[in-house]
């Protein structure tokens, strides 16, 4: 990936995310593909659903972010007794005051680590919808604004469905990439043997401030999508919709979503433009967990990432522009 295109966002963008993305590496090694379609979730002001088995680094890949970077950052441990108000906070009575004083909740952080997501009731995790799609809480009929950047990052386990509650449509949509780690190659795995279990956070320390990540997702923001693009963006869209292995294609949303996201990787590429290769680098992890198949699939064993590998295949991509 060039990150140091002629004409491309400022140099500083590129440094930042690099450095960032050296970081986590040195505490989740192996998986760099992984850490900068994270760090994309971040500057595409969306959030990231990590979804893998026990035991390989998905907590560790979000505490390593939220070390990173200067802000403030805060740890919901998600279980079947956990309430609402532990997550968004809640008035409480103020005997010196005479009147009710509001507490905030760890969702009043700009990184929100979500452990085992899942294991909370749906009471509990639809208190996140709001504060992700939003970026506000509503407390006791008082709106409350989560300051920028805000990005949850969640993990579950996919594998022990003991004393879990499945994540509804609405909120796996909230998610602007679903993720898996997987598991480490020989030599990374020989690394951390080496280096123990947790050693290298003591060394770690941050390479990013909360105002730079804000003024890198400006930057994101303002990446150009030519017309044509959004053209194949909504042909995608409608295939899906249209397609006989889906009884739930993308929404609008999806379509921002992949959008947002593609700004952001061509900022990470030094370009100030999308091109159809953004789009088909990150058409899985956006839209994978986004559609649901039919129950003749299912039973077919069809996954929604065969669908979108056949949707890429079958919408011819737009001719690019003379010069570009």
């Amino acid at each position: 990936m060039d990150r140091r295109a002629p004409g491309g966002p400022p140099q500083g963008f590129a440094e930042i995310f690099d450095a960032v993305a050296t970081n986590v590496e040195r505490v989740v090694r192996g998986k760099p593909d992984v850490i900068e379609l994270v760090l994309l979730c971040l500057v595409a002001e969306g959030h990231v659903l990590i979804e893998d088995v026990p035991g390989v680094g998905k907590t560790s890949l979000a505490k390593a972010l939220a070390t990173s970077i200067d802000c403030r950052w805060g740890r919901i441990q998600f279980t079947p007794d956990l309430l609402p108000a532990d997550v968004v906070g809640g008035s409480v009575w103020n005997r010196a005051t005479g009147n009710f004083d509001f507490r905030p909740g760890a969702v009043f952080a700009n990184l929100v680590l979500g452990d085992e997501i899942n294991r909370a009731s749906p009471k509990t995790q639809s208190a996140l919808l709001e504060a992700m799609e939003e970026r506000q809480v509503t407390v006791d009929a008082t709106t409350y604004t989560l300051e920028p950047p805000f990005m949850v990052l969640a993990t579950q386990n996919p594998i022990d469905h003991d004393g879990t509650y499945p994540l509804p449509r609405s909120q796996l949509d909230r998610f602007l990439m679903r993720l898996t780690v997987g598991y480490p190659g020989r030599t990374s795995e020989i690394e951390i043997l080496d280096r123990g279990d947790n050693e290298v956070f003591d060394t770690i320390e941050p390479v990013a401030t909360a105002k730079e990540i804000i003024e890198m997702a400006d930057v994101a923001r303002a990446v150009q999508v030519a017309s044509s693009l959004q053209g194949y963006l909504v042909d995608l869209a409608d295939a899906t919709r249209r397609h006989p292995a889906l009884s739930l294609g993308m929404s609008p949303r999806a379509t921002l979503a992949l959008q947002r996201a593609a700004r952001a990787r061509a900022a990470a590429s030094g370009r100030t433009y999308v091109v159809p290769d953004d789009l088909k680098a990150l058409a899985q992890p956006v839209l994978a967990h986004r559609l649901c198949l039919s129950p003749e699939a299912q039973m077919q064993g069809v996954r929604t990432s065969d669908i979108i590998d056949d949707v890429l295949r079958r919408i011819p991509v737009p001719t690019p522009p003379s010069g570009r």
